[in-house]
């Protein structure tokens, strides 16, 4: 197949409705609008979820709770990982966490947890530690290092 081959699949390019040219066309006078009405208007447009004058879903449902905006959000690492993925003397910090795959591209902030037991002597940088894991990390012979 070459490119002077190629066609457009049969049913698949339309052309465009010409509304406004005669009655004669079937699309003269009212275009297609109908008799009277906000929508037969020029410019005439809904909202998004706009539902005729009812009171729309969003306003309906309950709303509870409240986001604090300002709340600490961290990437979440346990013991338990940092041994099964590094070897002794490694240097563990974000980025090589993420080219492991042990946290996503989101640029939160890195806390270490003491799930699980580590064995190997590993210096580890993050923004916060649990008591735990920074007392197993340290007696396993390795370093936390906060940022």
């Amino acid at each position: 197949m070459k490119l002077h081959d190629l066609e457009v699949a049969p049913g698949s390019k339309h052309r465009r409705k010409r509304v406004g040219r005669g009655n004669g066309s079937g699309m003269g006078s009212t275009c297609g609008r109908g008799d009277k009405g906000q929508h037969s208007r020029t410019g005439s447009k809904r909202r998004p979820y706009f539902e005729g004058g009812q009171i729309p879903l969003f306003r309906r449902l309950p709303k509870r709770g409240f986001k604090n905006p300002g709340k600490a959000v961290f990437h979440t690492v346990n013991l338990s990982a940092l041994e099964a993925n590094f070897n002794a003397g490694e240097l563990v910090e974000a980025a090589s966490l993420r080219s492991k795959g042990l946290i996503g591209e989101q640029d939160y902030a890195l806390k270490i947890l003491a799930n699980g037991a580590i064995t190997k002597a590993l210096t580890v940088k993050a923004e916060k530690f649990s008591q735990a894991a920074q007392a197993a990390v340290e007696a396993a012979g390795g370093k936390c290092e906060i940022i």
